[in-house]
């Protein structure tokens, strides 16, 4: 599941929907498209969204916050981001604000894990060129790397 803004976010999640598609059935969704019927059955759930002003998006955010505490029991949780790289936001304050604030996937993470999800990997940032992208190079080979990792431990 997945939210994105300038598409950086899809493909990331697409590059993770196709890793897993080799260990199993995999549905690549839009946040937008989720249904409760979607995390009925599941055995893994992975969330992504653009860091924006710190956080997930909104719509990201009002999805966690609606499914129902307890339903994420079994289910093996992970989230990720993507992100400008700290050494190339622009303006020292929005670095130190970033240093303190962090970014969208472990707020993700920890939704996800107090609605009983059980956290299968640390949340994982991949990285943007500017405010709107492209992907800097081999990320989404790096987000196929990472999925991958956690499936194999």
């Amino acid at each position: 599941m997945y939210d994105s803004f300038y598409g950086n976010t899809k493909q990331v999640a697409l590059a993770i929907g196709d890793s897993l598609a080799s260990f199993g059935s995999c549905d690549t969704l839009h946040v937008d498209e989720i249904t409760p019927e979607h995390l009925k059955g599941i055995d893994i759930l992975i969330v992504g969204s653009p860091t924006r002003a710190f956080r997930p998006t909104k719509s990201i955010s009002s999805l966690l916050d609606v499914i129902p505490q307890g339903a994420l029991k079994g289910i093996g949780v992970a989230a990720f981001d993507t992100r400008m790289a700290q050494a190339d936001v622009p303006s020292r304050l929005l670095r130190v604000m970033a240093r303190l604030f962090g970014y969208a996937a472990k707020p993700i993470a920890h939704k996800l894990v107090k609605k009983g999800g059980t956290l299968i990997a640390e949340p994982e940032g991949f990285f943007v060129e500017g405010l709107e992208g492209p992907l800097k190079d081999n990320e989404l080979q790096r987000a196929s790397a990472w999925v991958e990792s956690v499936l194999k431990t």
